[in-house]
């Protein structure tokens, strides 16, 4: 089995490592640009889930997908 180096970790370890990084970031990315193409009710709200976003990038973006997503203004159209 192929060995990266002198630190002892093979192809599968590389693997997990990489996943282990990678869905924080899509995450993350993916909630940034929800929060920059919504319109908030609160403007101020925009720029506070960007911070929380991307200053806790695990828990942040889970809160913001929890609670966050509900304080969007409506985009129902009015006849």
């Amino acid at each position: 089995m192929e060995t990266m180096l002198f630190i002892n970790i093979g192809t599968p370890e590389i693997i997990m490592i990489v996943m282990a990084m990678g869905f924080p970031l899509i995450l993350t990315v993916f909630c940034i640009i929800d929060i920059m193409r919504s319109n908030f009710r609160d403007q101020t709200n925009k720029l506070l889930w960007i911070i929380i976003v991307l200053l806790a990038p695990i828990i942040g973006p889970l809160l913001y997908l929890v609670w966050g997503r509900n304080q969007k203004a409506s985009t129902e159209v009015q006849i």
